[in-house]
């Protein structure tokens, strides 16, 4: 008598696993064939699946893109900006002067104050002009400091901005917008070395200048603008007092700290009602962002309809495939198929249709920000690797989503009746 064969829980769980393997393979491999031989029905239904994922890619890079040109519009007028301006209070009495903010109060700021890398006072004069072809108008002069052009990140188009030297002699240069250059002299460069006066007191322009993008006339900066040193502007006013305080950072991150920290140093300098607005940009940069974003993902629900459409064109196209092969359901169920490996070859064909389309639409998608950043790198088209999961886990998805109802419908078939069909 042979001894029976001791049972092993680890060869069985082997044999086991290596059933489902062979299976799984069986499965893959006969809904490759299909493919195969279908190849044009196949390919017009997975086309859907393509336009589908390469807008999604599409989308998310647009919606980058534009979110990314919008904070560097911001940060172009100064993102790691602080300006610091005096709004009223301070009084004391009816007749009491008003606490202004003072040069002395930068002087604190900076001595107080880690992470700040630039800054510059602001003093502002409506004075009337003259010029020596006998021309008198009104027009914005600021007075500031050589840093301003840091600060407020000022293009120099033509001749240069005055430097330190020119602020610690009391130089009596000027710097002037591109609009006042070409309204009085013709452009910007007939501007260089031309003279005016203000009070009797001539000056030489040495640069003409713009903002790094256009405020429309909501900055301190006017169309028709005029800066000055601060100590020469100094001279005009008679007073400590300014208009404006501004504040670089060095680090974009650590703007609110520094802000805060700013604001704390003004209002211990002055009068206790005294009332101070400390401003800086970051949340305009994150309100940015956020307004990006939800832009982004209303797209995205846009685009994902065509991903149902396909979808819906997928289960289609499978509940045909089901009609025309009933016959080979029926052979398939009579050699000993299951019900479950019926359901698994028809969802691996959807799945097969609906990833195949979406690798090649993530990869058409992915084509035209690649080229672009290949042929013209001055422009940085941002790329999203996440939207590349989100594009092929979503055809993953779909391909489940809409072709488990054929897929079922196949395996519920009855082997006896499905052998009858014609």
């Amino acid at each position: 008598m042979v001894p029976a064969r001791p049972h092993n829980p680890s060869f069985a769980g082997t044999l086991a696993s290596a059933k489902k393997t062979m299976v799984l393979s069986e499965i893959l491999t006969l809904a490759l064939d299909s493919f195969r031989a279908n190849k044009v029905r196949f390919a017009l239904t997975a086309l859907g699946m393509v336009m589908g994922a390469a807008s999604v890619i599409l989308v998310v890079t647009i919606g980058l893109t534009g979110k990314q040109y919008a904070i560097n519009l911001i940060q172009g007028i100064g993102a790691n900006m602080i300006i610091a301006d005096y709004q009223a209070g301070g009084t004391g009495t009816p007749n009491a002067d008003q606490d202004y903010l003072t040069k002395d109060d930068l002087t604190a700021v900076e001595e107080q104050v880690p992470g700040i890398v630039a800054t510059s006072p602001m003093l502002e004069m409506h004075d009337r002009i003259s010029f020596g072809d006998g021309q008198v108008k009104d027009i914005l002069v600021l007075g500031v400091s050589p840093q301003y052009k840091e600060v407020r990140n000022l293009i120099v188009l033509s001749g240069r901005f005055f430097d330190d030297q020119d602020a610690l002699s009391h130089a009596k240069v000027a710097v002037v917008t591109v609009p006042f250059a070409v309204n009085l002299f013709g452009s910007a460069d007939e501007a260089i070395n031309r003279r005016f006066s203000i009070k009797g007191i001539p000056f030489t322009i040495i640069g003409t200048f713009k903002e790094s993008v256009n405020t429309y006339g909501m900055s301190e900066v006017a169309k028709q603008t005029i800066l000055i040193p601060y100590p020469v502007a100094r001279y005009f006013t008679g007073t400590d007092a300014v208009k404006q305080l501004f504040f670089s950072v060095r680090d974009f991150s650590d703007t609110p700290r520094v802000r805060s920290a700013i604001a704390k140093v003004i209002q211990s300098r002055h009068r206790a009602n005294s009332v101070y607005d400390v401003q800086e940009y970051t949340a305009l940069v994150k309100t940015a962002g956020q307004i990006a974003d939800i832009l982004t993902l209303v797209l995205l629900l846009v685009s994902a309809v065509t991903l149902v459409v396909s979808g819906v064109g997928i289960m289609n196209i499978m509940l045909a495939t089901v009609r025309s092969r009933i016959r080979e359901i029926g052979i398939r169920k009579a050699v000993g198929a299951t019900y479950r490996e019926i359901q698994l070859q028809f969802l691996a064909e959807a799945i097969l249709i609906s990833l195949s389309g979406g690798l090649v639409g993530t990869m058409l998608g992915l084509a035209l920000p690649l080229s672009i950043r290949f042929f013209f790198p001055a422009y940085p088209i941002p790329i999203s690797y996440w939207s590349v999961v989100i594009s092929l886990g979503t055809a993953m998805l779909v391909g489940v989503l809409f072709g488990t109802l054929p897929a079922t419908r196949a395996a519920q078939m009855d082997p006896v009746e499905a052998l009858k069909y014609e």
